[in-house]
């Protein structure tokens, strides 16, 4: 698959420059947000440290890893990341429904029974 992106003019996506310029930009993007709803709303630190271990997985996969390892580990570093998202979109509470079954909290209501 690698050897068909230069024919169709993707051959920079290839390039080492551009796969660190991504993680840089990923990094940063995922720190602020995560960051920020860090201090702004749930002051939980499982997102961040999260985030941050995904990132550490993914450039020692890159810098310390080669092959098949390197194509395994990466991926993981991702799930991570993937993660530590997750986890911060349920602790801002941006779930509209409160019986909604990735909720983290539940909150009584008068009228609602939870057990």
């Amino acid at each position: 698959m690698l050897t068909f992106l230069p024919l169709a003019g993707l051959g920079f996506l290839t390039h080492p420059l551009f796969e660190w310029g991504m993680i840089l930009l990923a990094l940063l993007l995922g720190v602020s947000s995560i960051f920020l709803s860090y201090f702004r709303t749930h002051k939980r630190p499982a997102p961040l440290l999260l985030l941050l271990g995904g990132f550490v997985v993914i450039i020692a996969g890159h810098t310390l890893l080669h092959g098949w390892i390197e194509a395994i580990v990466v991926p993981v570093g991702g799930l991570t990341i993937a993660l530590a998202h997750f986890l911060n979109y349920k602790y801002v509470d941006s779930c509209s429904t409160e019986t909604h079954f990735f909720h983290l909290k539940h909150r009584r209501h008068a009228g609602h029974l939870h057990d």
